[in-house]
């Protein structure tokens, strides 16, 4: 089944940091970004069971179960089951809720995430379902036997419920290219839009143009991109891919800056144009815990950015010729 979602201004609210990503969010603080999300026109919001161990969901159901369900689209995730058991947490959500996180890619598990998620999101209905962090960044060489357990349980759930209309799309939702690489290509399973994270954008995508955008291009399988910043480093943040930033990507980032400033280009403009430039991305999402960052955001796909700028960084060899650039 082809993928005929249109995500208004192929712009999204991703709400990671709305689970207490590194940092304890005030409620007043998380409901005022999804507001301004909202109020600036953004109507694509993507969530997950494991953003704080349910976290997100919740916040992002008490907002949305205000407004009317068919005014916007929804996606969230299975993969994972949030345990009524409790246990002190560390890593990326040490602020988040304190249940453990259950990883399971079977059939049962898939269902019972969906209805959960429901339930969390005080909504009747999912527009779309990632399977989440089916990769080795997460699940180390245990990746394949999970992908094994997901291709004979989440995928066939999905692909059904898709058929049946019950959701409009599914994907993985993954920081890494090799696995929807590979769902791709599967014959059992067909899955039309999947979440890469991290993998294309300005600071990163030499891998992601070897396969997974000319899949996804000749599979039907569209992409929503996240992690634009690459977790912000590409704005001056001290992350990169959700780690300490090293020394090296502080070098890169720099030069980014130098040219930036030649042209009078922001960054943050320059990063999303380039996410969602490719014909294969629908939308990019972004993640704030800042109000005042999403109107900045959709200024960014709107702001003009000159020639003259990326084929600086065609030749520096900051970004691949091979590249789809805005504009063209």
């Amino acid at each position: 089944m082809k993928n005929e979602i249109t995500i208004k201004h192929k712009l999204g609210l991703g709400t990671a940091p709305l689970g207490n990503m590194f940092r304890n969010v005030p409620e007043d603080e998380a409901m005022e970004t999804i507001q301004s999300a909202w109020d600036t026109g953004i109507r694509y919001f993507d969530t997950a069971p494991f953003y704080g161990a349910g976290l997100a969901e919740f916040r992002l159901g008490e907002f949305l179960s205000t407004y009317n369900r068919d005014d916007y689209l929804l996606s969230s995730k299975v993969g994972r089951i949030i345990l009524d058991e409790e246990e002190e947490k560390e890593g990326l959500f040490e602020y988040g809720r304190k249940n453990k996180v259950q990883t399971d890619y079977t059939e049962d598990g898939t269902l019972q995430s969906i209805e959960e998620s429901l339930k969390r999101l005080k909504t009747d209905r999912l527009d779309i379902v990632y399977v989440h962090d089916l990769s080795p960044d997460f699940l180390g060489d245990e990746w394949i036997t999970k992908f094994d357990e997901a291709r004979k349980g989440a995928f066939k759930v999905l692909d059904r419920l898709r058929d049946e209309g019950v959701i409009k799309a599914w994907g993985l939702g993954v920081n890494t290219t090799t696995p929807i690489e590979v769902a791709l290509e599967l014959e059992e399973a067909h899955p039309d839009l999947s979440l890469s994270a991290t993998q294309y954008t300005l600071l990163q995508h030499e891998r992601a143009l070897e396969r997974m955008m000319p899949l996804a291009l000749k599979k039907d399988g569209g992409l929503v991109i996240g992690s634009a910043y690459n977790s912000g480093a590409l704005l001056g943040g001290e992350y990169f891919d959700y780690k300490e930033i090293t020394p090296e990507i502080k070098k890169r980032v720099s030069r980014f800056h130098d040219v930036a400033r030649n042209h009078g280009v922001k960054l943050k403009d320059a990063a999303l144009q380039f996410s969602t430039a490719h014909p294969a991305v629908k939308a990019v999402v972004t993640g704030s815990t800042r109000p005042e960052r999403i109107k900045e955001d959709l200024q960014a796909m709107q702001a003009s950015i000159p020639a003259a700028f990326w084929e600086e960084l065609v030749e520096l060899g900051l970004i691949s010729s091979k590249a789809v650039l805005p504009g063209k």
